[in-house]
């Protein structure tokens, strides 16, 4: 029920044909191209533009748009955004995002208790090896400290991954990177953060709902920001898609 928690979550509501016969005509266009069933479609009513996907299987997707996507983007840009979202489903992103994240948790529970065991098998032992246990004590410590930072900067790399590929992937669907391109400078340059974005569900999202870092995608992300992001820099996206079109 992974798909339904986050569209809760996102006050996402479901998008009838009648309603809007334009985004369903899009998405139903590049579901075929990808060789997809059509997913189910949903509207955030938030002005900021952004747009997720999630499910657990190509059977059982749906792509939420805000209502800001909708009204900033033409339609070259909003096929570039929705080619992306249809890419998560077609590479199966949603069930290696899963698997990414239960090991990462995994990590920090094997973490605690190596630390556990070293500090209860500590205080037994005699005073004989009691500086040779600090140093192991010292270690673990260390070791639980580190492990989990580890898994998690693992978890964010592969979410940028993921979203690089996506972005290759959709322009494969619409043969068009600039209009991939232009959607990311005009979602990059809108300061509106997501009103019902979390923590939780930041990592689905087209761009970082946040908007920490809004602006026009032409400046650099220092080094060290870019470890903990869940996204790519605006920038390097826009040149990989540049180095595409060539």
């Amino acid at each position: 029920y992974s798909d339904k928690l986050v569209l809760a979550m996102s006050r996402a509501k479901p998008v009838s044909e009648r309603e809007n016969p334009e985004l369903h005509r899009i998405i139903e266009n590049l579901a075929i191209t990808a060789g997809l069933p059509k997913p189910r479609i949903y509207l955030i009513n938030d002005p900021a533009p952004n747009a997720f996907a999630t499910g657990r299987n190509k059977e059982h997707a749906a792509v939420a748009v805000t209502r800001g996507l909708l009204e900033r983007l033409d339609r070259t840009e909003l096929e570039g955004v929705l080619a992306h979202e249809l890419s998560h489903i077609g590479n199966r992103d949603m069930l290696i995002s899963t698997i990414v994240v239960v090991l990462a948790g995994m990590v920090a529970i094997v973490s605690d208790m190596f630390l556990r065991m070293t500090f209860f098998g500590g205080l037994r032992s005699n005073d004989r090896d009691s500086r040779g246990n600090a140093l192991v004590m010292a270690l673990a410590l260390i070791g639980a400290i580190l492990a989990p930072l580890a898994a998690m900067l693992i978890r964010l790399a592969v979410s940028r991954r993921r979203e690089f590929l996506a972005d290759a992937s959709g322009v494969l669907l619409t043969r068009y990177p600039d209009g991939l391109a232009s959607a990311l400078k005009k979602i990059a340059a809108d300061p509106r953060p997501m009103t019902h974005a979390t923590n939780a569900t930041a990592h689905l999202f087209f761009e970082n709902p946040f908007k920490a870092d809004a602006g026009t995608g032409e400046k650099r992300t220092p080094w060290i920001v870019r470890l903990f992001m869940t996204h790519p820099p605006i920038e390097d996206r826009i040149r990989a898609l540049q180095r595409l079109e060539r």
